[in-house]
């Protein structure tokens, strides 16, 4: 990752370069990524080829002022804190489904990130409504986040009642949202390449959500959430009230993106199956 990359990419997040690699510097990158870069898969329905090459996720991100789904966030934000000084590993999850099932191996990318202080968090900028800090990696009791009530979990001692239906998981961990498991990670670090597959999979296959549904998500500055999904804007409060209104024409839409996400469009992408879900939480 080049100088100029560093800056361009602080100044998409609104920050500036930290004099150290910190704990506290790591926790306000988090939050300025959640607010600032969605949590989108607006390039699956426009036809735009997903890589994983680092330059052109660093672009995307950049450049092309845009976001993405978890390899490409958590890829391209990883990359930052390697760049600023982070000891960083990538690392492999699957997802569970609502029967508590899991998905796919390399279902999903999320940051172990190591400090300059002596401290290990769990970065994740790439799961749409999540923890809006990083969690404390060893932590296994429960993490208070503005987000909700968060646990890091053994997955093989099963405390909070959530091992995989194949009943499987020694060595990885549970992440844990308001008592209900989110996803399984293992704890093994892993290259971007890795997860090649999964993003060809989630981005092509008629099964995965992200090609049966539209969104488009991120975080704001008063806690809250803002998502388009197709012509639905739901605006969410920090207290978890919501509001959703349908955005009548194709103009109301394409400046939603703009003004709202700052994502400038050509034109309005339309979801591949209209039948499908609307996909992780946003």
């Amino acid at each position: 990752m080049t100088s100029a990359h560093v800056d361009a990419y602080l100044r998409r997040l609104g920050s500036t370069r930290p004099r150290q690699p910190t704990s506290e510097a790591l926790r306000e990158l988090h939050l300025r990524h959640l607010r600032t870069v969605p949590f989108e898969n607006l390039s699956i329905h426009l036809g735009e080829e997903i890589t994983l090459d680092e330059t052109r996720l660093l672009d995307k991100v950049t450049e092309g002022r845009r976001g993405g789904f978890c390899y490409e966030l958590n890829g391209a934000f990883g990359t930052l804190l390697a760049a600023l000084g982070y000891e960083v590993d990538l690392l492999a999850g699957r997802v569970y489904d609502d029967e508590g099932r899991l998905g796919i191996p390399y279902d999903h990318l999320a940051l172990r990130v190591r400090t300059a202080d002596g401290d290990t968090w769990l970065a994740d900028v790439g799961f749409g409504a999540h923890s809006h800090w990083p969690l404390a990696y060893a932590e296994r009791g429960e993490q208070d986040d503005p987000g909700g009530t968060f646990q890091v979990v053994e997955a093989d001692s099963d405390p909070a009642g959530v091992r995989g239906a194949d009943g499987q998981g020694a060595g990885d961990l549970d992440v844990v949202q308001d008592g209900k498991p989110q996803y399984r990670l293992e704890t093994r670090p892993r290259v971007l390449g890795d997860f090649v597959a999964g993003a060809w999979w989630h981005s092509t296959s008629p099964l995965s959500h992200f090609t049966r549904s539209l969104v488009c998500s991120r975080g704001t500055e008063d806690g809250g959430r803002i998502t388009l999904s197709g012509r639905k804007f739901k605006t969410t409060a920090a207290d978890g009230t919501h509001e959703t209104r349908e955005l009548e024409t194709d103009e109301e839409v394409l400046t939603a993106y703009q003004d709202c996400f700052g994502i400038e469009l050509g034109r309005v992408p339309t979801v591949r199956d209209e039948g499908g879900s609307q996909g992780r939480p946003a």
